[in-house]
């Protein structure tokens, strides 16, 4: 005998459709920014928030991440008598992974939660559906000018990490190991390849693309009150995070791996 009862259907799990929503959702704000419609009034703060809102902790965080990073890469080197290798081998650890990663985890705490939280009570205060009902396309509106801010802003976070770092290293170097400055930036200089530097901007750029799609993505979904919107919040972030680690192995191949 046949069964009458309906198969229970397979349901995706939540953070899966948000996910796939998010990446419509940017694909859709890479379209507008593409014909150029952009909400430029918005713009501007959203840069200043990217921007110079965040240039203190990147530059606390880097001073500290150089400093320490240096003296463990020195302490080693030096007992092997490999002082003048201390400078290439700081900077290239830098540009290579540490400068991105840790930029664009500083941008996710300070800027994405922001993004996310600011979009999901927007949206469980159906301020969102008000725009739409305006005729006024709430991705180009709010999305766009978030995202084109993370995209400009990220690389050049990035480079002020980078600098600051390296000249913390060099401190770091010659006052407590007695390296020359002189020898520690030939050292930069003789390590570093013409492709670091950029490679590592590109690194940052997709990061901070993916920082801002996933953030808006993850506040738009937003469903229910406003409890919800800290979960939102969270979630986001660890997406982010766990997508940028990913993206970095990736990226670490293509750009260093040959």
């Amino acid at each position: 005998m046949i069964s009458s009862r309906p198969r229970a259907r397979l349901k995706a799990p939540r953070w899966l459709n948000r996910l796939g929503s998010s990446l419509l959702i940017g694909g859709q704000a890479v379209t507008a920014t593409a014909k150029g419609r952009i909400n430029t009034i918005d713009l501007l703060d959203q840069l200043q928030e990217a921007g110079p809102g965040s240039f203190l902790i990147v530059i606390i965080t880097a001073l500290a991440a150089g400093t320490v990073f240096n003296i463990q890469v020195a302490k080693e080197l030096s007992s092997m008598g490999a002082n003048a290798t201390v400078g290439g081998v700081l900077a290239i650890g830098l540009a290579r992974e540490i400068a991105p990663l840790l930029t664009a985890t500083l941008l996710t705490g300070k800027v994405a939660t922001a993004y996310a939280a600011q979009l999901g009570t927007m949206k469980v205060t159906e301020q969102i559906d008000a725009i739409t009902m305006l005729r006024t396309d709430p991705v180009e509106y709010l999305v766009v000018p978030r995202l084109i801010a993370m995209v400009v802003m990220a690389p050049v976070q990035c480079l002020l990490f980078f600098g600051v770092a390296i000249w913390g290293g060099q401190i770091s170097s010659t006052e407590i190991y007695q390296i020359p400055p002189a020898v520690f930036w030939t050292s930069v200089r003789t390590w570093l390849t013409p492709e670091d530097l950029p490679f590592m901007l590109v690194k940052a750029l997709i990061f901070g693309l993916q920082i801002a799609i996933l953030a808006c993505g993850w506040g738009m979904t937003t469903q229910g009150g406003p409890k919800e919107v800290g979960t939102s919040t969270t979630g986001a972030v660890v997406m982010i995070l766990v997508t940028v680690a990913l993206m970095d192995t990736v990226l670490t191949q293509i750009l260093f791996g040959g």
